[in-house]
């Protein structure tokens, strides 16, 4: 079984992984609420969780890792592959759930949801899609953190525009020959899903609480976002009927940071403008404010009331996402 929510984009991979592959039937999802108090990841009944670990009766996810072992100090996060017969964790690293599930568990999918029939991670692009792996997770699954929880004005500068430099390059690589409708041709791969679970979050979460508003996907990525659009309204066989927008949940994204963690991101970082217009230097430079943070700054986060306004605007945000996609 596998522990997760519904907010955290590692966990969501996986969640994802588990539709495309037909495989919710084989390995129970169990979920924990969305709000991070300071005993961990909870079970309340809230967004979508059980009100208590359906196994054990508990009622963190620490339990389950002190069950796992009693000496464990580490880090009790989401996703959590759970081994019932042994109980312990297998595993709770994103990118390696991930390749364990391609075809460990095969036999019990459709044949055509196999590895063998349906690769994921097929073997003439494996090269290719590690090789975007790793500079998108540096740049841009990670590269959102870095720059949203940046503690100084340089470190900000730093990772906004290495950020927005690998949302250019993806832009461009779906442009080229093979690389449409999705990432790496007609079917969808590994890359596919790694990239999703931060772009569709992008727009409705990092642009506002992170700061990532240089640019907006709906406005300035025209390719990103058909790409984006494409996967979350697919319903048809590539998407094992609609993967990607099943276990998308924008009301947990909006509250997937708590007030304390929203009250604690005080700093107040702008995007240097003579910088962007260097940049764009080949375009007309001019901000229509939609993205830039001469017209949004980014948000100093002071106190509880503060935080409270964030958390109002990103659900709008949200909603602006989605009503763009109607």
């Amino acid at each position: 079984m596998v522990y997760l929510n519904f907010g955290c984009p590692w966990a969501h991979r996986v969640n994802l992984l588990l539709h495309l592959k037909g495989l919710t039937s084989v390995i129970p999802i169990i979920v924990v609420d969305c709000d991070l108090v300071p005993n961990g990841w909870s079970f309340t009944g809230n967004d979508g969780s059980a009100t208590a670990d359906p196994l054990y009766g508990f009622k963190y996810l620490r339990e389950i890792y002190q069950k796992a072992d009693p000496e464990y100090n580490g880090r009790y996060t989401v996703p959590c592959l759970w081994d019932k017969k042994k109980e312990t964790v297998v595993n709770n690293e994103s990118s390696e759930i991930l390749r364990m599930l391609y075809s460990e568990f095969d036999a019990f999918v459709p044949a055509d949801r196999r590895e063998d029939v349906r690769p994921l991670f097929p073997k003439h692009l494996q090269s290719e899609i590690e090789e975007m792996n790793e500079w998108v997770y540096n740049t841009v699954n990670n590269g959102v953190y870095k720059t949203g929880l940046a503690t100084t004005q340089e470190a900000y500068e730093e990772h906004v525009h290495v950020l927005f430099a690998s949302l250019d390059r993806l832009e461009k690589h779906l442009d080229q020959p093979g690389h449409s409708p999705f990432l790496f041709g007609e079917r969808i791969t590994e890359a596919d899903i790694r990239l999703f679970t931060t772009m569709i979050r992008f727009d409705a979460a990092y642009v506002t609480i992170f700061k990532c508003n240089l640019k907006m996907i709906r406005w300035e990525y025209p390719r990103l976002h058909d790409w984006l659009r494409r996967l979350y309204w697919d319903e048809g066989e590539e998407s094992n009927g609609g993967a990607f927008r099943k276990t998308t949940h924008f009301d947990c994204v909006s509250f997937s940071f708590d007030l304390k963690c929203l009250v604690e991101i005080d700093a107040e970082f702008y995007p240097d403008q003579e910088r962007i217009c260097a940049d764009n230097q080949d375009t007309e430079c001019h901000h229509t404010g939609r993205s830039t943070s001469q017209h949004s700054p980014a948000l100093s986060l002071e106190n509880l009331e503060s935080a409270i306004i964030a958390k109002q605007i990103w659900k709008m945000a949200k909603l602006m996402v989605g009503n763009c996609w109607t």
